[in-house]
């Protein structure tokens, strides 16, 4: 999906608050007929799920019968929804949030509070671990490995640049920045806290701030440093 199709989704979108509304009082099922939002419950106690302003509206009517009630509010005027995750086969931790649109391959790992935005894809069995960021459009190549903290970054606005593309079997390492239109070679690996602004070779270990080649991934004494653990990406 490019840019331009990201924005027109985004713009043309009907901005919603998604809310769950408890409440407690005098109701039936019917006083809730012909209402654009969801009602649980019977007697007494009723959670409305749906857009907050038809919520809020259908409350300032009924507000005789309603007695006590609790709004949690999850977003505001949001764009869109999140990634319905029972169509994901990946494991997904709590907290983690995957905006619809983008693509989670077969036996991935994301952790809490790891952020993957629409438009971007992340292949099989990779991990993006606890609060990486993999921005809209990015690809994120299989068996990968994201570390905690990394930003591999979007292109959305301004959209001048191409997308992130991370090949297969890349390690990323935690709190490193992949800015826009880098693509990082199969195999590689990007050292923690590395800014890296130009292209990775394949096979190549960058670092610093600006990442700079500083030798090649066969070279390394111990392989075990960069593999990722296949028995973790394990669903069953």
């Amino acid at each position: 999906m490019n840019h331009k199709k990201i924005a027109q989704l985004i713009s043309k979108s009907k901005k919603k608050t998604p809310a769950k509304v408890y409440i407690q009082g005098n109701l039936e099922r019917k006083n809730f007929d012909g209402e654009n939002f969801q009602a649980f419950g019977e007697g007494k106690f009723w959670v409305l799920i749906g857009d907050f302003p038809s919520i809020e509206k259908w409350m300032k009517k009924n507000k005789h019968r309603v007695k006590e009630h609790f709004i949690e509010i999850t977003s505001r005027y949001s764009a869109l929804p999140l990634l319905d995750l029972t169509k994901v086969e990946a494991r997904i931790e709590p907290g983690a949030v995957i905006r619809k649109g983008a693509k989670i391959g077969k036996d991935c790992i994301v952790m809490m509070g790891a952020v993957i935005n629409i438009g971007a894809e992340v292949g099989e069995r990779t991990m993006v671990d606890m609060n990486a960021v993999v921005g809209a459009r990015a690809a994120v190549g299989k068996d990968c490995h994201v570390g905690a903290g990394a930003v591999i970054a979007g292109v959305l606005e301004p959209p001048s640049r191409k997308p992130v593309r991370i090949e297969d079997n890349v390690l990323v390492g935690a709190n490193s920045v992949i800015l826009e239109g880098v693509r990082v070679g199969q195999g590689s690996v990007v050292a923690a806290g590395a800014v890296v602004l130009e292209e990775v070779p394949s096979g190549s270990i960058v670092a610093g701030v600006p990442a700079k080649k500083v030798r090649e991934v066969k070279d390394l004494p111990r392989k075990d440093k960069i593999s990722i653990i296949k028995s973790l990406r394990n669903l069953k």
